[in-house]
């Protein structure tokens, strides 16, 4: 009886890798966030980096730029492991 659930197991592991199904849990954006924070931040100009809602209401990383900065642009990945990723020049930040 034991060898028929184990070939049971066996075959179902294999569907589910044939069928492409990937039973890893994805990072939150709040994980994705924290994980790529520091790299971004060490950019030319990156003055900020969290989280936002694009105008569907779509979970997306914001990066803030202090000014408009093109080289620093093309070097910003559109996503990050899944999560769109938006740049906007937010200026100068001054620490209080």
């Amino acid at each position: 009886m034991n060898r028929v659930y184990l070939v049971i197991l066996i075959l179902c592991l294999l569907s589910s890798q044939l069928h492409g199904e990937d039973r890893a849990v994805s990072p939150t954006i709040q994980e994705v966030n924290a994980k790529h924070a520091e790299r971004l931040l060490a950019m030319p100009g990156v003055v900020s980096v969290g989280i936002g809602k694009n105008p569907d209401g779509q979970f997306v990383i914001v990066v803030g730029l202090d000014g408009p900065r093109p080289k620093t642009v093309e070097q910003i990945p559109k996503v990050l492991e899944g999560y769109p990723v938006r740049v906007e020049v937010i200026g100068p930040v001054k620490a209080r």
